[in-house]
């Protein structure tokens, strides 16, 4: 493993072991094997993910994935805007429509599925990042990744808030269930995400989302 991350998140580390596998660290201590549990559960009922191959305490060992990020697929011109939109879409519903956890009798939610945490790979989207998931009403995953899209979309200083509002408005159309039905419940969720103190920074952000 080299000492210089393949990647870095808001709270982990990903670093290259080999052509196949990579190793996820978190920088704060945690256990994220009951993370690396609901990933083999919806990896073996065919959503696509990537294979766990070791999880213990803060490290996670799974697969190393080819391919650029739907952000950045979009951008790049990889993949049209209708497209990658749908393609969101489509993985939210497929999630949704798993069978509950053992035990469960809500659907699985991801609850932070938005272009970057989606890899366009040789084998198809594959969706990463579930240290969010859990179970719940579907409307709220959902309504969690129109928030976070229309985050960027109303962020006139970021270099995706053109292409970001136009996935929004085919986005809105195509997703599963409601998407606005509980944006009130998604709030809070992106605040403790993102660490803020008031809802004040998502203003633009849940107006664009209502269509205000």
């Amino acid at each position: 493993m080299t000492d210089h991350p393949l990647a870095s998140g808001q709270e982990a580390d990903v670093y290259a072991l080999d052509d196949h596998r990579v190793l996820r660290r978190y920088r704060r201590v945690t256990d994220c094997t009951a993370e690396a549990e609901l990933m083999r559960y919806v990896g073996g009922l065919g959503y696509p993910v990537p294979e766990v191959h070791r999880a213990s305490g803060s490290d996670m060992e799974m697969e190393r994935l080819d391919g650029p990020t739907m952000a950045q697929a979009m951008v790049s011109d990889g993949i049209g805007m209708r497209d990658a939109a749908r393609m969101l879409a489509d993985l939210l519903r497929r999630l949704h429509e798993l069978p509950p956890l053992p035990g469960g009798s809500r659907r699985i939610l991801h609850l932070d599925l938005h272009p970057e945490n989606v890899m366009l790979t040789s084998r198809g989207p594959v969706v990463i990042d579930w240290v969010n998931a859990r179970d719940g009403e579907a409307d709220l995953d959902t309504a969690l990744s129109a928030l976070i899209v229309a985050q960027v979309a109303t962020d006139g200083s970021h270099p995706w808030a053109a292409p970001a509002a136009d996935f929004l408005d085919v986005f809105l159309e195509v997703a599963p269930g409601n998407p606005r039905r509980l944006l009130d419940e998604a709030v809070p969720l992106r605040m403790r995400q993102q660490r803020m103190d008031t809802p004040e920074p998502l203003r633009s952000a849940i107006a664009r989302v209502r269509g205000d």
